[in-house]
């Protein structure tokens, strides 16, 4: 996969924010924001600490891939800062919207309106059409299903020929197409991608990330991604490394050589780290 060195990217100031309906601080502020986010699973000897006090803004319109070891954290970060679980203690803000103590209506509402996720299984339902898959968010969240805004979305992810078709009727590249562009259609604060291009061959992940890419640079999106893929993250404005739950270190910009070795000398450092405690 080649990655480019000038990936066309706008000025913040310049750029159309992704702001769903109902943001306070639409435009300021990061986009997402922990602070001093922990996740903590069992009680007494039994207890995981899968976040360990996690401190971290991210800024509007850009795109960070999220790595680290097997069991570092990662899916529990992504889990926490999308709202889909609840930290143990510390705070998480989308927005500028504090989420923490959101009930569970305010919280699926807030997913449904201001968030996009794009998953490694696609999650399409089998018995809909593609344009009926898109424009799930807007029926789930109670809003006109607006076909135009779903054509839009499907062109952008050159599927604009494609509205009719059965998910089964698709190749796995071009499901995952169909996911991108459902999340996009809500026009959301922030995409959460988890591990969107696990389940596709090499050329199938770079159009999907080079869409991911274009949400960031062409839309104003945000987009956080988990990945074990340098090759993935090297399309990344950044990279931040997870490690027994708390970000060890970040790579600005990194080709996938880089990122391979860094991840390389962490799982080193880790693993000797978890040897010497044994």
């Amino acid at each position: 996969m080649k990655v480019r060195g000038n990936r066309g990217r706008k000025n913040a100031e310049e750029q159309p924010q992704g702001t769903g309906p109902g943001t306070p601080d639409a435009g300021h502020g990061p986009a997402v924001e922990l602070r001093g986010v922990r996740r903590q699973y069992g009680r007494g000897n039994a207890v995981v600490h899968a976040l360990a006090g996690v401190d971290l803004a991210l800024p509007r319109g850009t795109f960070t891939a999220v790595m680290g070891p097997s069991g570092s954290g990662k899916s529990t970060f992504l889990q926490c800062a999308a709202g889909l679980d609840r930290p143990t203690s510390g705070s998480v803000r989308l927005g500028g919207t504090e989420i923490t103590g959101l009930s569970e209506n305010r919280l699926t509402e807030l997913r449904r309106s201001r968030l996009g996720f794009v998953f490694q299984a696609f999650n399409l339902l089998p018995s809909l059409t593609v344009e009926q898959n898109v424009l799930l968010p807007l029926r789930l969240a109670g809003k006109r299903q607006d076909r135009r805004r779903a054509a839009t979305v499907l062109a952008q992810v050159g599927l604009a020929d494609k509205a009719r078709r059965r998910p089964g009727e698709l190749s796995g590249g071009q499901q995952q197409r169909v996911a991108v562009a459902r999340a996009l259609v809500t026009n959301p604060d922030v995409i959460f991608a988890d591990e969107p291009t696990g389940a596709l061959d090499t050329g199938t992940a770079a159009e999907v990330l080079g869409l991911l890419r274009h949400a960031v640079d062409g839309l104003g999106a945000t987009v956080v991604m988990v990945t074990h893929d340098p090759a993935a993250a090297a399309w990344a404005d950044r990279v931040l490394f997870l490690a027994d739950g708390t970000f060890a270190d970040g790579l600005e910009r990194g080709t996938p050589e880089q990122i391979a070795a860094r991840m390389t000398a962490l799982t080193a450092r880790t693993g000797a780290m978890a040897g010497a405690a044994a």
